[in-house]
């Protein structure tokens, strides 16, 4: 089903959020949940009111990065987002705490998406960060087609294979006709600590390559850095120290892009298959 086909639930508003801008992968395994986390904490630390939804209900990493682990409390019928770094959040890793795994299917997963939308009590937000799962399956879409997405961000490593998953991701954003604000090369570059030397460990470059080839923006190169797992296993996102500085840039960058899609009229670039 295409966001333009009879019988689809319309793209309702969610109440006091100017913005959502859904962060996704191709495939797993390339930083997309500390993207999401440091770029919400960012927005937050340059004055935005900012709120990040995790949507990814098979491995919610979120309420580890954030340093936060409490049940949300209720008010009537609305959930009452947690708060962590002056941002709002929201993970099933709150609601189905430690190690079960959850087994759900397309339905229930539809269900708990639109829950989270809408059943939380978000308040008044400039952004809305939604951390998707990896890929283009049931979650994306069920998300995509009934949320008013302002743009979304694509996160990729340098290395080929990440980069031809990364495409796939463009195009299931493109043909159901959400705004790619860009794309992020995570793990761009290491920088020695012994030597100071720059050391291109999965290639480099090939983010900035495929956002031109693609015709979209490029956000950033954000750096192989072990403070960045040290912040997001420890619960302190790097985004909170000086050397966090690459991750207040692409908060930047996304504030610009948002503003920008939003005064852009006419048909979007067409990418040929």
């Amino acid at each position: 089903m295409t966001p333009n086909q009879p019988g689809q639930m319309p793209k309702m508003p969610i109440p006091g959020v100017k913005n959502l801008i859904a962060v996704g992968s191709g495939k797993g395994g390339v930083g997309k949940t500390t993207v999401s986390v440091n770029l919400a904490v960012g927005l937050a630390q340059l004055g935005y009111k900012a709120g990040l939804m995790d949507a990814d209900v098979y491995g919610p990493n979120v309420p580890l990065m954030m340093g936060i682990n409490r049940t949300p409390m209720a008010s009537g019928e609305r959930i009452q987002p947690l708060e962590q770094f002056g941002v709002r959040l929201m993970s099933m890793g709150f609601l189905n705490p430690g190690d079960k795994p959850l087994v759900w299917r397309g339905p229930m997963l539809h269900s708990v998406i639109q829950q989270f939308l809408r059943g939380v009590e978000w308040g008044d937000l400039d952004y809305l960060v939604i951390d998707l799962p990896p890929g283009t399956g049931d979650v994306q879409l069920s998300l995509i087609q009934t949320a008013p997405i302002s743009g979304s961000i694509v996160v990729t490593t340098p290395s080929d294979v990440s980069l031809e998953d990364a495409r796939k991701a463009i195009f299931m954003f493109h043909q159901v006709k959400v705004p790619i604000l860009g794309i992020v090369e995570n793990m761009s570059y290491l920088i020695c600590p012994h030597c100071s030397e720059r050391i291109d460990v999965f290639s480099h470059g090939g983010g900035r390559r495929t956002a031109k080839e693609m015709q979209v923006h490029f956000l950033a190169e954000l750096p192989l850095d072990p403070q960045v797992r040290i912040g997001g296993d420890s619960g302190k996102p790097i985004v909170l120290r000086p050397e966090g500085s690459a991750f207040i840039e692409l908060a930047r960058n996304v504030v610009a892009r948002s503003e920008e899609a939003a005064k852009e009229e006419g048909p979007k670039i067409e990418i040929a298959d």
